[in-house]
């Protein structure tokens, strides 16, 4: 297994990191035993890292980790990164309770990772630091609790150097793969991180699984014809680990075969090995999914911000995996969320647009943005899930107005 800092005078991590989101299940419920097969298998194998959070699996991922953890007496030996639930809290007490409860579920008296889960914008930020979390983090690296800290990111670019240029960061966890370059953090902000000393996790680097079983039928063929004939989930895997910038790449694994496989790129990818070749293999990868593309978006954001509120980039993003990898109620949801204000908290969709222009006024690669926000709504939106999602949108509001009375 290759090693990788991610941390300044941190320990060795693995360059492939465990991800514990999408543990093999039975009958709805994690598939303990075949769970706990797994995790022995990658941990024998080299792995050291393992990456969890208080929701996945309902709050059974941080059990079965800490189970097999000790089962293994291995604890000295692996370095568990847990997160936050930003989302989950309220108020400043909150924060003390759900570290506890994650304690208590992995059954130990440490985590070497912890994060701040799913930030998008420094007011996130900003408010959490009104709740004492810096405090709060100080305490708990004196006392050991916490060894390294860091935090998870799902906004802007912008937004992204915004936070971690407000703290002293370990680390941090951005989304990146050959699809989402501009995406997010993007390269900007991993480059960023990285000239700032602050280590980088990957997530994502197969799109939840995408870039690997969902790939297009002609980049199938693209690898197929390719003398060095991998799997496309080893050329997404290749590709991140390629980066310098990278020091692990997380991997929701559930089937043995995959696992070995991303043992294999982990173990073959250095820093900058991909050759000419490798690299033109991507690229004509990278041009299958252009032809596919709906709308020619970069991410570069320089639309952002809407007048109105939309959130131009990740719409085109949503419209255009869509066509790239077939419909799929994920994507609706991501959209419709957006639209009725459940992710961002303010209705960000298409259909907050006024035809104002202003947008196409800015966009380096001239796209008629109102248009293609129009073809976008129409074809994400759904009814029912609007009607679904607005419920869920209006909760937060009712709890403030009980408070309140």
């Amino acid at each position: 297994m290759q090693y990788r800092k991610l941390a300044k005078n941190g320990p060795d991590i693995s360059l492939l990191g465990y991800g514990c989101m999408r543990f093999p299940t039975k009958a709805g419920n994690i598939d303990k035993e075949k769970t706990l097969r797994q995790l022995k298998y990658a941990y024998d194998k080299g792995v050291n890292y393992y990456d969890t959070a208080y929701p996945y699996h309902a709050g059974k991922s941080e059990v079965i980790l800490g189970e097999f953890i000790n089962r293994n007496n291995i604890r000295e030996k692996v370095y568990i990164a847990d997160k936050l639930p930003t989302f989950l809290v309220s108020k400043p007490e909150q924060i003390s309770k759900y570290f506890n409860t994650q304690l208590h579920r992995l059954n130990t008296t440490y985590i070497d990772f912890y994060l701040m889960h799913a930030l998008s914008s420094i007011e996130d930020w900003e408010k959490f630091k009104k709740f004492g979390i810096v405090e709060f983090i100080e305490k708990k690296k004196k006392t050991g609790a916490i060894r390294y800290i860091g935090f998870s990111f799902h906004g802007r670019p912008e937004e992204f150097i915004k936070i971690i240029d407000d703290y002293d960061w370990d680390f941090c966890q951005i989304q990146y793969n050959y699809l989402d370059e501009h995406h997010q953090a993007g390269k900007a902000g991993l480059k960023y991180a990285y000239k700032k000393g602050i280590g980088v996790v990957v997530m994502e680097p197969l799109r939840g699984g995408s870039l690997a079983a969902k790939a297009p039928d002609k980049v199938k063929q693209i690898l197929e014809d390719h003398h060095d004939k991998h799997s496309p989930a080893y050329w997404a895997l290749r590709f991140v680990m390629n980066h310098k910038e990278v020091s692990t790449v997380l991997s929701g694994m559930n089937v043995l075969d995959h696992i070995k496989e991303n043992i294999v790129v982990s173990n073959k990818t250095r820093p900058n090995s991909m050759g000419e070749a490798d690299l033109a293999v991507i690229e004509e990868i990278k041009n299958v999914y252009k032809e596919l593309m709906k709308v020619p978006c970069t991410g570069c954001n320089y639309c952002m911000p809407c007048p109105f509120g939309v959130a131009i980039p990740d719409i085109f993003n949503e419209y255009n995996s869509k066509y790239f990898f077939g419909d799929s109620i994920i994507n609706k949801i991501l959209y419709i969320g957006r639209s009725v204000g459940v992710i961002g908290g303010k209705k960000a969709g298409a259909n907050q647009c006024t035809m104002c222009g202003k947008c196409v006024k800015k966009c380096p690669q001239h796209i008629k943005i109102p248009v293609k926000l129009k073809e976008a709504h129409k074809e994400l939106d759904n009814a029912f899930l609007r009607s679904l999602l607005s419920v869920v949108a209006k909760i937060p509001k009712r709890s403030n107005k009980k408070k309140k009375a």
